[in-house]
């Protein structure tokens, strides 16, 4: 078969790309064709998404990629993060600048949903896992503070969905995305009207799902003229980037629950691939999440604060003039006195903090700890306790599932930082196999593949990533030492519930 093109869009916290994969002979290989900077925009006490500055990025990436590639090209697609949104008018308007998740709008309407539903009731119509950053919440939020702007909204899009309509005006809502939301009904395969209606939340504006795969029409026009692409189809990936990125997971286990992953980065996400949700009072009492997969399956899993804390040390030092970057600060940490003290990477404290390291300071202040001083110091107690915090999470889906876990595979940019690998390794005491680090584009543009007849199944899609990257092997080492850490940082987590 010749070689055929597929472009990715993914669209991270920090970053953003336009990949180009390129499929021949059972091979995948993926290439940036542009990279552009993201996160969030202070605007008058707020946090927002430049949602317009990112489509004018896109539109760049796209036009270089149509000059590399041209005809070769079959389709486009868009992945992003989770629960995010954008608001369109009847006339197709964007109503306001969308939120930022880290917005404060958010906080209290958690408490606020669950003084009208009971909790284990919203868990049970909707199966995922309780964070003030859900869309359940912003939307709640909205309802309170801005009511007449909710009222205006005739088409609710999540943002992989919004940059489609841009694309091609489709107006639809993937499934995996949709599962971050907390507003739509595992068992259903639909939104959750009855939940919402019970806490005020309009349901007219929630547009028709679609899963993985899903062709959304062909580019608009304008975007043809301003990019110089042929009238490609515009398809659907698994819309959410952790979706996409556990599509390409190496494993050659599809469809057995003995291996979890974590795909790593900003957040840290935990779990195991199923094929229903796992709903039940156990899963709602640890706060797991059930997040839609390739082929109506479902990600069983845990958001963990992730190498979020080792960015915001990072910035923390940047503050006071200190340039340090992610190697100086590995470095650092490997040569830092181990288990020194321990963090809970969930505590609430570190959502969205002022200055990082005033808050694990913090932290360690109240749970009688060493307080970290140096920078190896922060950055050790960062990565020990999120691979402390692994492994709780891997006991916890060996308890929900009833199947123990054989190896853990670890996907994403997290994967670079090789002494977080090894930490996870002794931490949970089983093999953990790393790579690819480009395991979200890769999965975005071979659902894409899959859509256009090129690949058959998700089997497939992983034998091709198999095929087409290296990965890396971490043994577990120093099994009392990780023993005796974990004892502790159970104690702390048990101090606080």
């Amino acid at each position: 078969m010749p070689s055929q093109c597929y472009l990715g869009v993914d669209l991270g916290a920090e970053s953003g790309r336009v990949l180009a994969g390129i499929l021949e002979d059972q091979k995948i290989r993926l290439e940036e064709i542009y990279r552009f900077s993201n996160g969030p925009v202070p605007v008058a006490g707020t946090k927002r998404w430049n949602v317009i500055g990112l489509w004018s990025s896109i539109l760049k990436g796209l036009s270089l990629a149509a000059q590399k590639y041209g005809d070769r090209i079959i389709s486009v697609g868009v992945d992003t993060w989770g629960v995010d949104y954008a608001l369109l008018s009847k006339k197709q308007e964007l109503l306001g600048q969308p939120y930022h998740y880290r917005d404060p709008r958010s906080e209290g309407m958690l408490n606020l949903a669950i003084s009208r539903v009971p909790q284990q009731e919203i868990f049970d119509a909707t199966g995922v896992q309780f964070m003030e950053i859900n869309t359940l919440y912003q939307l709640l939020s909205m309802q309170q503070s801005d009511p007449e702007l909710l009222s205006q909204a005739s088409l609710f899009l999540l943002m992989p969905d919004f940059f489609h309509w841009l694309l091609s005006g489709s107006q639809v809502v993937e499934f995996t995305n949709a599962t971050t939301t907390q507003c739509l009904n595992p068992l259903t395969g639909d939104w959750a009207y009855e939940l919402l209606s019970q806490l005020g939340i309009p349901t007219a504006m929630l547009p028709k799902l679609v899963r993985p795969g899903t062709k959304l029409g062909s580019l608009r026009d304008e975007v043809m003229q301003q990019t110089g692409l042929s009238k490609i189809e515009v398809v659907a990936p698994a819309t959410h980037d952790t979706a996409s990125a556990v599509a390409a997971i190496p494993t050659a286990n599809t469809g057995t629950p003995n291996w979890a992953y974590i795909s790593s980065g900003t957040w840290s996400l935990m779990g195991v691939e199923v094929d229903s949700a796992v709903l039940g009072k156990r899963a709602f009492e640890l706060n797991f999440t059930n997040e839609g997969g390739i082929d109506g399956t479902y990600r069983l899993l845990k958001n963990i604060m992730g190498l979020w804390l080792v960015q915001e040390c990072k910035r923390s030092y940047e503050r006071e003039g200190s340039e340090l970057d992610y190697t100086e600060l590995t470095t650092a940490a490997a040569e830092a006195e181990p288990f020194r003290s321990l963090v809970d990477p969930d505590d609430p404290r570190f959502l969205s903090p002022v200055d990082m390291r005033e808050e694990i300071k913090g932290y360690c202040e109240e749970t009688s700890q060493p307080v970290p001083e140096t920078p190896g110091q922060f950055v050790r107690c960062a990565l020990e306790s999120l691979a402390l915090k692994y492994h709780k999470v891997l006991d916890w889906l060996e308890e929900l599932t009833g199947t123990p876990i054989e190896v853990l595979h670890i996907v994403g940019g997290g994967t670079k930082n090789e002494l977080l690998n090894q930490f996870t390794a002794n931490s949970c005491q089983i093999p953990v196999i790393t790579g690819p680090v480009e395991a979200t584009g890769l999965g975005n543009v071979l659902v894409q593949a899959r859509a256009a007849g090129a690949v058959s199944s998700l089997a497939e899609i992983r034998e091709i990533v198999r095929n087409s990257t290296e990965t890396r092997t971490f043994e577990p080492q120093d099994q009392s030492d990780w023993s005796a850490a974990m004892q502790r940082f159970n104690q702390l987590l048990d101090a606080a519930t």
